[in-house]
């Protein structure tokens, strides 16, 4: 038996004293609020300093500070300098905004703080059950379908690739593998296509050699005839077609492929089709729109983001997969301690699939929850309206480049992203690319406004991708005045 005095007391992560947390949460609570009511006063970014940097080169914490010590810390050295993606005139990459009700809604699901990997008969599995509902919905998907919330498109586009080597492959993948196979299975996507398809490609076994990535035409979209000449080639040389990739919105410059097409096409030569509908699947939402995407709804999968242009804090994507029966044979696992329950009973005790029988993990957050509070409070109706402005400001920051003589529209604005750049009479092609390559910089680091760089057919971009609710009409004057000031500052210097 122990002795008194070895027994310590017992400890737990709970505050001390409740009522001074109380106090700093309201705090936190009324500091945020300032800080997103406030946020068009501040740049969009702004580069942390090197005595920033070093402040987190700090050894280990081995004891406790105050928490209030620990809150103003957070205060002097992270707020201050974010990625700034809740800026009205942030429009880098395919960044979303979020919005202050998805971040109360992030603090009561990790205060609720549910593993939603499984289990059957607890709330935070019926709320991702309906937004999965919405989502099908809104997609055209039948209610049969199965789906599943995770971190983002990049893992969408892994489990619904992964489902559909499975489908289509000669052999039982999960027991067999790759190596088993007797021919090289072979994907198809166009060059514009999104990264994560082919690291999907990678990490499935595959290669990215099976990656065929098509040429695209002006319009920056999969030619049929050049897919379908691929896909008889491959035939001929002994391969195993199994998929074709659609792109509903390409991150480059929004292009849409002919999904009906595409849809077309995968059913004649029996293939899978899935699309990566990353933040092009939103224009669903608005009437005048969803022509754009018409035949996402014959995908057999489809890979979505809700952080981008459903305006969601980070993280939430998602899939959904046509036929549930090939979605579960190629995830669901159930070992005994993840066994249901018998009769009905218990915290296990139900009979549908659990969310881990849908993907890789079985540790996953309550992400659901701000999806589903953020659609019912603001209403899908309103994120069509949303969906709609941002495309009418891409339209309208092209015409603004098309009217201004110092700057060329690089490609298309087929929905909400502007590709143009700065060209000065006189220059050469490499002294163009280097000189829109500073401007960028520039505008960010001037705290005008963060656009992102690419190429366009060889050519350096400046990119304007709005996923922003927060932009006005204004903003994009204010990036072409900067743009051209500046373009002209740096190719007299």
């Amino acid at each position: 038996m122990a002795r008194e005095d070895d027994i310590r007391a017992e400890e737990t992560l709970d505050p001390e004293d409740w009522e001074s947390m109380r106090a700093l949460g309201r705090r936190m609570l009324d500091d945020m609020l300032d800080y997103a009511r406030t946020v068009r006063e501040r740049p969009p970014w702004r580069h942390a300093p090197d005595e920033v940097e070093a402040r987190f080169q700090a050894p280990l914490p081995l004891d406790p500070s105050p928490v209030e010590e620990v809150y103003e810390e957070f205060r002097a050295f992270v707020l201050p300098y974010p990625v700034g993606n809740i800026h009205p005139r942030f429009w880098g990459w395919v960044h979303g905004t979020g919005t202050v009700l998805g971040a109360f809604a992030e603090f009561l699901a990790a205060s609720m703080n549910p593993n939603t990997g499984g289990r059957d008969f607890h709330s935070a599995i019926y709320v991702e059950r309906q937004v999965i509902d919405w989502l099908k919905e809104i997609a055209g998907f039948p209610r049969s379908a199965s789906g599943l919330l995770t971190t983002g498109c990049s893992a969408a586009n892994l489990i619904g690739l992964a489902v559909a080597r499975n489908a289509k492959a000669d052999r039982d993948m999960r027991k067999e593998g790759l190596q088993a196979c007797r021919r090289r299975m072979i994907l198809y996507a166009s060059e514009e296509i999104h990264s994560s398809v082919q690291k999907s490609a990678e990490l499935l076994g595959l290669g990215s050699d099976a990656l065929r990535l098509l040429p695209v035409g002006d319009d920056f979209r999969i030619d049929r005839g050049v897919l379908e000449d691929a896909i008889r080639r491959d035939r001929r040389d002994g391969h195993l077609p199994f998929c074709v990739v659609g792109a509903a919105g390409t991150t480059n410059t929004g292009a849409i492929d002919d999904l009906d097409a595409l849809a077309e096409i995968s059913r004649k030569e029996d293939l899978w089709f899935h699309v990566d509908g990353a933040f092009g699947m939103w224009a669903a939402l608005d009437s005048d729109l969803k022509h754009l995407v018409r035949g996402i709804e014959k995908a057999d999968s489809l890979a979505f983001d809700l952080h981008k242009w459903m305006y969601m804090p980070y993280d939430i994507g998602g899939v959904l997969v046509r036929d549930e029966e090939e979605h579960l044979r190629t995830f669901a696992l159930r070992p005994p301690y993840l066994a249901h329950g018998e009769g009905g009973r218990g915290l296990a005790g139900g009979d549908l699939p659990w969310f881990t029988d849908y993907g890789f993990e079985l540790s996953r957050s309550f992400r659901a929850l701000k999806a589903w509070m953020s659609m019912k409070h603001h209403g899908v109706r309103k994120y069509a309206r949303l969906v709609r402005q941002n495309v009418e400001q891409a339209r309208y920051l092209a015409k603004l480049v098309e009217a201004a003589p110092e700057l060329d529209l690089l490609a298309p604005v087929m929905l909400n992203v502007v590709c143009f750049r700065f060209a000065p009479p006189g220059a050469g092609e490499a002294a163009r690319d280097l000189l829109n390559e500073r401007i960028v910089v520039e505008l960010q680091e001037r705290g005008v406004a963060v656009p992102s760089g690419t190429r366009i057919r060889g050519r350096y971009a400046i990119r304007v991708a709005n996923t922003n609710h927060r932009s006005r009409r204004e903003d994009f004057d204010l990036l072409v005045r900067e743009t051209i000031r500046i373009g002209e500052e740096l190719a007299g210097e």
